[in-house]
């Protein structure tokens, strides 16, 4: 699939490191570069912060507006970025007094250990991770930290908290006097087939946040790859800044490394995931995998397909317009997922997960011996509200 030197820019400007050919292909494509066309890319990918720090330094200025957008992109982001980390270190804090572990995923601690800053990445939420014995006591300290329960919503979403995450991922919990926003995850991946090896078990390691002010634990390297590769490619990569974030994560590691993280990520469930992400980082930014490995992840034929979709899902006609306003929208994400896992086993699991919702087990409860019926009821629910 051919990208736009305008899509290439702003890759070029999240390409680590940040040495001289990096600078140099940055000027070589800015050079004629469609500004509004490129902002908007910035925009619609969320790196303006990354595309503002690269063209920075590569000394190149761009039209006055555009350059204004950016600067003004940027600041939001660092500013956002101080927020959510003094706001993860009291978190930190109020969950240790409490006796409650956690891991930060995602969010400040990796845009420290990828990019070497918590000013650069945009983030809009705090991710963590707790163990699902402990979410009722999580959710009331959140509760007790001015935070309220946003999905699942409804009047009985509270009392059925813990029977949503026994079916769902995650909860989302809002503090809009603050802006703030906190995803509670029980567990990382929405298919239990997947990353079924990542867990808080799994290894950590702290990383030092805020200038030192403090640190935040998050997944060791190894599982904090699968677990990248696995979130991305649940959403078909269709963010920039998701296969940015994994480019800069490898960028010290030599080419040696990148066969032993493959491995890993296969014992951890997100085998095909991590295909992909190195195969799009090699291609996006010149990760230096090597040609044996390339060779053995391009024979796979679905990835070879998941590939394909990816791209454009990440360019081409979608490289400037949110996904839900492009043709097919977001039905090829839900198609994609079959693929992440091989074998009939997976793909029917994945089908019954598609189709049973946890709005669907709360509003209409079921008994074990009939929790068969869940899709139908999927169906059927919606049907209703089609006609209503």
């Amino acid at each position: 699939m051919r990208l736009s030197s305008e899509f290439q820019l702003v890759a070029a400007c999240c390409r680590r490191p940040a040495d001289g050919a990096a600078a140099a292909r940055i000027r070589a494509l800015a050079d004629g570069a469609d500004w509004p066309r490129v902002v908007q890319i910035a925009e619609r990918h969320r790196v303006e912060g990354l595309v503002r720090d690269g063209l920075r330094r590569a000394g190149v200025e761009p039209p006055e507006p555009e350059a204004e957008r950016l600067r003004a992109a940027a600041s939001r982001i660092a500013r956002q970025s101080l927020v959510l980390t003094a706001e993860s270190l009291r978190l930190k804090a109020q969950f240790a007094s409490a006796g409650i572990d956690l891991l930060f995923v995602k969010g400040v601690t990796l845009g420290q250990l990828a990019w070497g800053s918590i000013g650069l990445k945009m983030g809009w939420d705090i991710d963590v991770l707790v163990a699902a014995e402990d979410v009722e006591a999580a959710a009331a300290l959140l509760e007790g930290a001015g935070y309220t329960l946003a999905i699942p919503e409804g009047p009985e979403a509270r009392s059925k908290l813990a029977f949503w995450h026994r079916h769902w991922k995650e909860s989302v919990w809002s503090d809009p006097a603050r802006g703030l926003t906190v995803e509670l995850h029980t567990a990382l991946a929405d298919n239990p087939r997947l990353l079924g090896g990542v867990g808080l078990a799994s290894p950590r390691q702290e990383v030092a946040v805020g200038g030192g002010s403090g640190t935040l634990t998050t997944l060791a390297t190894e599982p904090l790859f699968a677990y990248l590769a696995i979130h991305g490619a649940s959403s078909a990569w269709f963010r920039l800044k998701w296969i940015a974030d994994i480019a800069a994560l490898l960028a010290p590691m030599p080419p040696e490394a990148m066969e032993p993280l493959y491995r890993a990520a296969v014992t951890l469930g997100a085998g095909r995931a991590a295909a992909l992400a190195l195969l799009l980082s090699h291609r996006l930014f010149e990760t230096p995998v090597p040609a044996p490995l390339l060779a053995e992840l391009r024979r796979d034929r679905t990835t070879r397909w998941l590939l394909a979709l990816s791209l454009r899902k990440l360019a081409g006609r979608a490289e400037a317009q949110e996904l839900e306003a492009t043709r097919l929208g977001t039905a090829t994400i839900h198609l994609l997922q079959f693929g992440l896992g091989k074998g009939v086993g997976f793909k029917l699991g994945e089908l019954r997960r598609q189709l049973v919702s946890p709005y669907d087990r709360i509003a209409v409860p079921l008994p074990r011996a009939l929790t068969f019926l869940y899709p139908a009821v999927f169906v059927l629910r919606r049907l209703r509200r089609a006609k209503s």
